[in-house]
């Protein structure tokens, strides 16, 4: 049992003629034209991995930054909770005294 199983009947059903014609010719010219359009593709791969990288630097970067301003959030919230909190403590023995 073969990892890719090709029923060219189907193949043929869904594509018709011109398909196989198209895939003929891609493998006829496959030996002819692969090495030079690997060549030609390989620096254009290369600045698409550099690119990525980068932009994956600069999110981590932005993410950081969002993440931080986040937790200052979450310190001034609990910060003013607690505030609340002893002031209502404070309010209520004032009261109750």
């Amino acid at each position: 049992m073969s990892f890719i199983e090709i029923d060219f009947g189907d193949f043929v059903e869904d594509f018709g003629l011109p398909g196989l014609a198209i895939g003929a010719g891609a493998v006829i010219l496959a030996p002819i034209l692969g090495v030079p359009l690997a060549k030609a593709g390989k620096p254009l791969a290369k600045a698409t991995i550099k690119t990525s990288i980068i932009a994956v630097e600069k999110s981590k970067n932005v993410l950081a930054e969002a993440f931080e301003a986040l937790e200052d959030l979450i310190a001034e919230s609990k910060a003013e909770l607690a505030e609340a909190e002893t002031q209502r403590v404070v309010t209520v023995e004032a009261n109750g005294s």
